[in-house]
């Protein structure tokens, strides 16, 4: 499964991706004007339309005994898609997980374990607002599918660019950061020097033995 995807997002099968990236960007398109029910609906009188005038064709040439019974799409009817037990708990399994990691970090997020990643998300909803204000949540969701449909296949034919544009990025903003640290550096006040450890007291002089006394 993620190989076919890999293979679709890269343009590797380019007929088959040119279907699919149509498809789906012009099924999200018709959502502005009709429900997902009638998009949906159409989609697939339309996909049988065509099945349906291919199966009646075929059958006539059988018929006419021109064609030895061959089905026209018997090789997608003999594709197995369906998910064994151990794929199917697997599947679960990771559901399950994702959503337990979601529900965990917004509780997480919503009740302040950490003041950083509560402020963080609090910018992030606030600036989710002008993006609800400006577009809506089905542009969004084209945007993404040309972003994804687009972007690898421009990393795989600008990629010697690419990477030194990101290593380019990368100096600069090393060089800001040391910048800042330099500045900082120059800036912080030096720390007081420490106390060093008090002289131990010195003995007093022991007093001059008294002369004998002369006899």
């Amino acid at each position: 499964m993620a190989t076919k995807l890999v293979d679709l997002v890269y343009w590797r099968k380019m007929r088959r991706t040119g279907v699919v990236f149509t498809g789906l960007v012009i099924s999200l398109a018709s959502l502005f004007q009709l429900s997902a029910i009638t998009v949906l609906s159409h989609i697939c009188l339309g996909v049988m339309s065509v099945t349906f005038t291919l199966r009646l064709y075929y059958k006539l040439l059988e018929l006419l005994r021109w064609n030895p019974g061959v089905h026209p799409f018997q090789s997608y009817l003999a594709n197995d898609s369906s998910l064994t037990d151990k794929e199917t708990v697997m599947l679960v399994e990771e559901v399950v997980l994702l959503i337990a990691f979601a529900f965990t970090e917004i509780k997480r997020l919503l009740f302040i374990e950490s003041m950083i990643d509560s402020l963080k998300f609090v910018v992030l909803l606030y600036l989710l607002t002008y993006v609800g204000v400006v577009t809506s949540g089905l542009t969004l969701v084209i945007t993404a599918v040309i972003v994804v449909f687009s972007l690898p296949l421009l990393y795989k034919k600008q990629q010697m660019r690419i990477r030194r544009m990101v290593r380019a990025v990368k100096a600069f903003v090393k060089r800001i950061k040391n910048l800042c640290l330099s500045l900082y550096d120059s800036v912080r006040p030096s720390p007081a020097p420490a106390p060093g450890p008090k002289p131990a007291p010195t003995a007093a002089p022991a007093a001059p033995k008294q002369k004998a006394k002369s006899k």
